[in-house]
């Protein structure tokens, strides 16, 4: 199975870990700092690029993924000198997705210009709610009037531009939610990612809630019809639910997300990032120092990694389930298989299909929109050994 990975391609994500303040409901590896050496930290990614390089040599590379943190915080002439390493180490698809993500409050009209100058051809908005009063209780910085504003520029800036909004908020009604989706559509380009909201241990949220001091969340109920509306609501404006939470015009897909989900193989490159890169017939799964600092030491004394294994046959059958079945298209039986070794359990999936949870048709398996609900759940039986 060495060359499965060119099922879903090869992209590279380079993470970028510094934001104006924390978010209380991100348990992304992101940290607020007041002085950042942005030369220092472009040596660094240019260093990782080319060792990671080295070991991928003559791959074509098809999308290459800002995020972080808030990538839209770099220097644009740091994210075009990386961009210009990549094209000298990879030969790239000829239309190489290049995201970036940015936030709002970090937005400005010289800047975005800067970054399509730099090669970048598609942004990510986090936007996340679309009234002030639940922006601040998410802890944004930024007012709806100047998301707004920013996804303006964005949009005459770009041909591709997607943004995030977060549903099943505090005290959110599901009328508030059929408004906002509405309004967010009519602003929409071609992508929207929409996320329900969970509370993550470790992060302020995760904190308040134990505490019980986390008041007006939806019930799972709620939640469900949430989730409901939003396929009916999307699916009518166009927007096409390809995967449990985002949505495109047909063509407009995240391709870089895509890689993941159809199991390719991916660099990481900067603090935290993770990587699953098959290398000598092995596939492998890397992931770089977390802490910064840690991570730039140690880029600077020869490399970022901070683990280094191997993934085992069943563990890439197990995590090709749990990708692929997210995705609307659903999963090849027979590659599957062949990672696997083995079929499914006939029984568990004879019980789905008659559930009405999974489809069946030829070659390829796929989550229903009533399985979707309780994707978990489904996951859970075909992953029983």
């Amino acid at each position: 199975m060495s060359d499965d990975w060119q099922n879903g391609g090869f992209g590279l994500y380079i993470h970028w870990p510094f934001c104006q303040a924390k978010c209380p409901y991100c348990d992304f590896n992101s940290h607020v700092s007041r002085e950042i050496d942005q030369f220092r930290w472009l040596r660094a990614y240019l260093s990782e690029l080319d060792r990671v390089a080295a070991e991928t040599s003559g791959r074509v590379l098809n999308t290459v993924f800002f995020g972080g943190g808030t990538p839209s915080l770099m220097d644009p002439e740091v994210v075009a000198a990386i961009l210009e390493r990549v094209r000298k180490l990879w030969p790239t698809s000829n239309d190489m997705e290049i995201t970036l993500e940015a936030n709002p409050g970090s937005v400005e009209a010289g800047r975005f210009a800067a970054y399509r100058d730099g090669g970048v051809n598609r942004i990510s908005m986090g936007i996340q709610a679309l009234n002030d009063h639940d922006l601040n209780r998410l802890g944004r910085i930024h007012s709806v009037k100047e998301a707004k504003e920013a996804f303006e520029i964005a949009r005459k800036t770009f041909d591709r531009v997607s943004f995030d909004l977060i549903y099943a908020r505090q005290d959110q009604t599901l009328e508030d939610w059929r408004l906002e989706l509405s309004e967010a559509l009519s602003m929409a380009i071609d992508h929207l990612s929409l996320y329900q909201l969970t509370i993550e241990q470790g992060t302020a949220f995760g904190d308040r809630y134990n505490r019980g001091k986390l008041r007006g969340l939806p019930e799972d109920d709620l939640a469900a019809d949430m989730y409901e509306v939003t396929q009916d609501i999307c699916a009518k404006a166009g927007m096409l639910p390809y995967e449990v939470s985002n949505y495109a015009a047909l063509g407009s897909e995240s391709r870089h997300n895509q890689i993941y989900w159809r199991y390719g193989d991916y660099a990481g490159i900067g603090p935290g990032a993770h990587a699953r890169l098959t290398l000598n017939e092995n596939r492998l799964a890397i992931e770089n120092w977390r802490n910064p600092t840690k991570w730039l030491d140690s880029v600077e004394a020869g490399n970022g990694e901070n683990l280094r294994e191997g993934v085992s046959q069943d563990e890439q059958a197990a995590e090709f389930l749990l990708m692929g079945l997210r995705l609307s298209e659903g999963i090849s039986l027979s590659r599957h298989e062949a990672l696997s070794g083995s079929t499914l359990q006939g029984d568990r999936v004879d019980n789905l299909l008659d559930l009405g949870m999974i489809s069946i048709e030829h070659d390829r398996l796929r989550v229903k929109p009533k399985g979707r609900m309780v994707l978990n759940s489904v996951l859970a039986e075909l992953l029983v050994t």
